[in-house]
């Protein structure tokens, strides 16, 4: 059994959709981040950065004790090597997937969670920093345009967990219709990437959903939610204070 505890939002869907496509037994453990779930004692022990998603795998071999893995992209990569599912083992598919789930991790989802920050969180009369957020994430998506174009999927003909690093913000953009026409390649990815039987049962699953306050366009944060999010409350947390 693995325990996923989860928040919904695209990283926490990368590792529902692993979880689905490999047939891993698991449970979801909802936090609402809003609240400041993440900020209890329990979960810094399971993810010091207090940063959904997490997991713990409670069978992770060899007689071993339970085994937290934070961090979406570390999260892939290790049911990827345990399953022997969507990561090769060697050779040049591998070192593609790691690439191109690293440039995720790294790049476009940095790059997406900057420019949502200061679309939908931020006081007004932020120009620079959305126009260099905004900018550079439309960049990267040039760039997965282009790679998509030449290649099936981001590693190669295969679909692998760097194809599922990216699809679910790629997803909420499509859904939100910031995505459009002038990107066919990745539409045609997105679109087959949606039609996986595994994808549908995760997208339609009402634990996983999105509650609509997580959806507006603009937040409005009470005192309490900012400081759970962004402010004194996450960093207490983080300090122990």
């Amino acid at each position: 059994m693995i325990d996923l505890h989860y928040c919904a939002t695209p990283n926490g869907m990368k590792v529902a959709l692993m979880l689905e496509e490999t047939g891993l037994a698991h449970r979801i453990i909802p936090y609402d981040i809003f609240e400041g779930d993440q900020l209890r004692p329990g979960f810094g022990r399971i993810n010091p950065n207090r940063k959904l998603p997490a997991i713990v795998d409670h069978d992770p071999g060899a007689g071993e004790s339970p085994l937290p893995v934070f961090e979406s992209g570390a999260i892939l990569q290790y049911l990827g090597e345990k399953t022997g599912q969507f990561l090769a083992p060697a050779g040049p598919l591998r070192s593609r997937t790691i690439q191109w789930l690293t440039w995720q991790v790294a790049a476009l989802g940095p790059m997406g969670g900057q420019a949502s920050h200061f679309l939908r969180y931020a006081p007004a009369d932020q120009d620079y920093a959305v126009e260099r957020y905004t900018r550079e994430y439309d960049r990267l998506l040039a760039v997965l345009e282009n790679r998509l174009a030449e290649s099936p999927y981001l590693a190669g003909e295969e679909y692998t967990i760097a194809d599922m690093a990216v699809w679910p913000g790629q997803a909420s953009a499509f859904v939100m219709g910031r995505q459009g026409s002038e990107r066919p390649a990745t539409r045609r990815w997105y679109e087959a990437i949606a039609a996986r039987p595994a994808v549908q049962r995760a997208t339609a699953r009402a634990d996983l959903k999105a509650p609509d306050k997580y959806l507006g366009r603009h937040q409005k944060l009470s005192e309490a939610e900012w400081s759970n999010m962004f402010g004194d409350a996450m960093h207490a947390a983080v300090r122990g204070d």
